[in-house]
């Protein structure tokens, strides 16, 4: 006797048939409201939504809270190598933008310590942006650098590429950088800045930059939204 093959769950079928209402329908458009496709479909609402949802896992749909369900548009694709995040958008053709949620004097505690190999309670600055592709929010971070820089907040405005501030205005070049990739589910001020709904899938990315002797001169933490955004690596042996 054949194996018996399982047959797919019941949102399955609405998933797919929602994948290529979205593919016709383009980025941007707003789809049905949930109790519509219930009917369209001849299904329940929690199948709906059960498909809604690995659809927006997958970056297909982005929902919008008080909005509704829309396509997304497409995600894009972050290559990780020694450039900024706007030097990233702008190869891909994409408008970047940043919004400084802060800028500040902060001591190192243990762990920033360790990451930046400088004696706990040194003096760093802290930035803290949202980092925006086409308008719309695609990640918050933020960085740590060694020491203090009171100019930095109005060089920021004028350049919103950290590493071409270092560089230009404080002679510090990154040369080399270590990258940590990991996921989480997100949380109430990761929903508030990024417009996401608690619990949406999210990637966390810790970067570490060296300068040319191999000495940290900038920590990085980035959250980026599972739905609008790819990591790319190449590797070569």
């Amino acid at each position: 006797m054949p194996p018996l093959v399982p047959r797919p769950p019941k949102y399955y079928a609405v998933k797919e048939d929602l994948r290529l209402l979205a593919a016709e329908a383009g980025p941007g458009a707003v789809l049905p409201t949930e109790r519509a496709l219930a009917v369209t479909f001849g299904t329940s609402r929690t199948t709906v939504r059960q498909a809604i949802a690995e659809l927006v896992a997958e970056g297909v749909l982005t929902r919008r809270q008080g909005k509704g369900t829309f396509v997304s548009a497409p995600r894009p694709t972050y290559l990780r190598q020694l450039t900024s995040f706007s030097e990233d958008a702008r190869a891909q053709n994409l408008a970047s933008a940043s919004f400084t949620l802060g800028v500040e004097r902060v001591v190192a505690d243990a762990h920033l310590a360790e990451q930046l190999r400088v004696p706990v309670e040194s003096d760093l600055t802290r930035v803290a942006r949202v980092r925006l592709i086409d308008g719309e929010p695609l990640a918050h971070e933020a960085a740590y650098i060694p020491g203090l820089f009171p100019d930095l907040p109005g060089q920021l405005e004028d350049n919103p590429s950290l590493y071409a501030v270092l560089s230009t205005c404080y002679g510090i070049e990154i040369v080399e950088a270590e990258d940590t990739v990991g996921t989480m589910v997100g949380g109430p001020d990761d929903a508030r800045l990024l417009g996401i709904e608690m619990g949406a899938p999210l990637l966390l990315i810790f970067r570490r930059g060296l300068d040319a002797d191999g000495v940290p001169v900038e920590w990085t933490r980035s959250v980026f939204r599972g739905d609008r955004f790819q990591f790319f690596a190449r590797t070569r042996r």
